[in-house]
């Protein structure tokens, strides 16, 4: 039997898990907690094989659960279960350790599908989280490619901007004028499909 804990501030859907759970085949419900808290403190000595968490917590949220507990123990399976289904909550939990993003209008087929994919080597997620995330990682081949294409000279400029350095602080630094650098930073814009500093900026960082 895998044991799972329940980490759900609303209690109705916190105990409708549990049963869920407790029906399932080969999984039984070790605890449940209704914020982060309780959870820190007990997940550590029930040590579950896996997690359901959701995110919109009271106190520590349940991204900075899942980072919290993955770092100390490692060995524990976390999976997202929640409403939310922007990118930056998607992919600050991956960061944060989970291994799945399920939303709760999936329902519970899908739940426990879920973890029974988790348990055989899977990241289980709903289609359309699956789909921004593939989104994401197409996206990202495509600005890397676009950052190889900007020249040595282009790049440097470019980095000295990421660290907040003014035009003429830049051409100081590369020994070029003002206007050597103007032209590289709109060459810069060009090649990356950008139309100010600080998206070009945001681009290059995250290369």
């Amino acid at each position: 039997m895998k044991k799972i804990a329940i980490v759900e501030d609303n209690r109705d859907l916190r105990e409708a898990l549990a049963l869920m759970i407790q029906f399932a085949e080969n999984f039984e419900v070790c605890g449940s907690y209704e914020n982060a808290e309780f959870a820190l403190k007990f997940i550590p000595e029930t040590k579950p094989d896996a997690v359901l968490m959701d995110i919109n917590l009271p106190g520590y949220n349940g991204i900075e659960c899942v980072s919290i507990l993955k770092r100390e123990h490692p060995e524990i399976l976390f999976v997202i279960c929640t409403s939310y289904e922007d990118d930056e909550k998607i992919f600050k939990s991956l960061e944060a350790g989970a291994s799945g993003y399920i939303l709760k209008t999936d329902g519970p087929t899908k739940i426990i599908d879920g973890l029974a994919d988790l348990f055989e080597g899977g990241s289980p997620m709903s289609s359309n989280i699956a789909r921004k995330v593939v989104a994401s990682f197409s996206r990202f081949e495509t600005q890397h490619a676009e950052i190889q294409s900007l020249t040595p000279r282009e790049r440097q400029t470019l980095d000295l901007l990421a660290q907040g350095k003014l035009n003429k602080e830049v051409a100081d630094a590369l020994d070029i004028s003002p206007g050597t650098v103007r032209k590289h930073i709109q060459n810069i814009y060009e090649k990356l499909h950008v139309n100010t500093r600080v998206e070009a900026v945001n681009i290059y960082l995250k290369r």
